[in-house]
């Protein structure tokens, strides 16, 4: 599944980051907190490789 917003698409990035250990959980703030408990590696990794070209800044 794709991200639907900039926003989203840059915290699944960080959440994947934590899941890789190449920065601290304790780092993580909101959205990206949330994805890094409820999502795994794989749902990490869709998210956060779609494309921003054309994506809103933030979902309405």
């Amino acid at each position: 599944m794709p991200a639907e917003s900039k926003a989203q698409q840059k915290a699944a990035g960080m959440a994947l980051a934590a899941k890789r250990k190449e920065i601290k959980v304790g780092e993580l703030q909101g959205a990206a907190k949330d994805m890094y408990e409820s999502m795994t590696a794989k749902e990490l990794e869709d998210f956060a490789a779609t494309s921003h070209d054309h994506l809103p800044e933030h979902k309405d």
